[in-house]
């Protein structure tokens, strides 16, 4: 097989998990916006994901947020899904917006807070086992925003206890991916931070609990390949939350921002066995201002670029000037990759897939935005619940 069929190979492999929220009303702080044809129901979200899939070949899975996409009998939407030709993938749980959280979740200090928190976690594994997902994705909110406010380690205590009881009421294949976040909303300390902080707690809490990175959620100037490279030398790389930023929790479009980085992370993926694995690649993205359809869509398209361009590195020459201590020589072969247009790969790609080669144009002409217009009229648009 020539290095080009091979490329093309793994990139019909590839599959990018979209967001359920995503497809619904977002905004900022100050605003939700709302548009028209946004769905008022889960099955409305699955429609509309189903589209994405359709035209980028890559989209089978969809994300769920709990409460959010809370319906009375979840085997039925796992059946609604199939029926459009997708999966429903990882179950995000939800412990920022209830009252009681102000405090935090599994990390208060009351108790009967951290027990109300830990149920709804069971439940959400009630969940997976209902839709056949295998990833219970956590992210917690939990933090102080003074010193003195609570006792740090104390925190730390409380949320191992909580995660231990969620891990054991796994299943054999589920797994528990645990998400980290710099800040916000807690600005003195976070309870879960950073990658160290999250790994620290999946190691001890076994083989089924792995660490998600949010590509959104670092310090400016992080090397987020680094860390991607570090997780999957260990084992603990489970999955990612891809989005773009220019100052902090952005969730732009993934690669629009910095698709260098995008690209930088692909490879280390590449590099490190990860886009053979069971390495999840999700959005995680809010569309406030574009339409969300299209904006999933280019987003997809936007993370298979930066694969391409990955696949493309020649890793013998760039493995030959490294040990050669070709400063230069290295770093040309990288740009070399990073530079090529990868488009009308891809769009041979596509081809081969028996798919329409220009993703967005086929969903402009497809007609399924001004029917969704027309048809989603009445009832309450989805959205982030706040």
């Amino acid at each position: 097989m020539t290095e080009r069929a091979a490329v093309k190979a793994a990139l019909k492999t590839q599959a990018v998990e979209t967001p359920s929220w995503a497809y619904g009303n977002s905004g900022t702080r100050f605003k939700v916006f709302a548009q028209q044809g946004v769905p008022r129901d889960p099955r409305e979200k699955l429609d509309d994901a189903a589209k994405v899939h359709e035209f980028t070949g890559v989209a089978p899975t969809v994300a769920l947020h709990i409460p959010w996409d809370r319906v009375d009998d979840y085997a039925a939407l796992a059946r609604h899904a199939e029926d459009r030709g997708l999966r429903l993938g990882a179950i995000n749980s939800n412990t920022f917006q209830d009252d009681d959280y102000r405090l935090g979740s599994v990390c208060h200090p009351d108790a009967a807070v951290r027990g109300k928190a830990v149920d709804h976690l069971l439940e959400c594994v009630d969940i997976m086992d209902a839709t056949g997902s295998k990833d219970l994705k956590l992210w917690f909110a939990d933090g102080t925003n003074y010193p003195g406010q609570d006792d740090v380690r104390a925190r730390q205590d409380r949320l191992a206890e909580a995660l231990a009881e969620v891990y054991e009421r796994l299943g054999d294949e589920q797994r528990m991916l645990l998400e980290y976040k710099l800040f916000e909303p807690a600005f003195y300390a976070t309870d879960v931070p950073d990658w160290g902080t999250a790994y620290a707690h999946c190691l001890k809490l076994g083989p089924k609990a792995q660490v998600v990175v949010d590509t959104g959620h670092h310090a400016p100037g992080t090397n987020i390949e680094f860390i991607v490279a570090t997780l999957l030398r260990e084992g603990k790389l489970g999955g990612f939350d891809f989005n773009s930023r220019f100052y902090a929790d952005d969730d732009l479009m993934a690669g629009a921002a910095d698709p260098f980085q995008l690209f930088r992370i692909m490879y280390e993926v590449v590099r490190g066995g990860g886009f053979t694995s069971d390495v999840a690649f999700m959005l995680d993205q809010c569309h406030n201002v574009e339409s969300k359809i299209p904006a999933i869509i280019r987003s997809v398209m936007n993370v298979q670029e930066a694969t391409a361009k990955a696949l493309l590195v020649d890793r013998d020459a760039l493995g030959a000037a490294q040990r050669e201590g070709d400063v230069l020589g290295a770093n040309a072969v990288l740009m070399d990759a990073f530079s090529t247009d990868v488009r009308p790969l891809l769009r041979e790609v596509r081809e081969e897939m028996g798919l329409d080669p220009d993703p967005m144009g086929a969903y402009a002409r497809s007609g399924w935005a001004e029917k969704i217009v027309a048809d989603r009229v009445g009832g309450e648009q989805a959205g982030w619940g706040a």
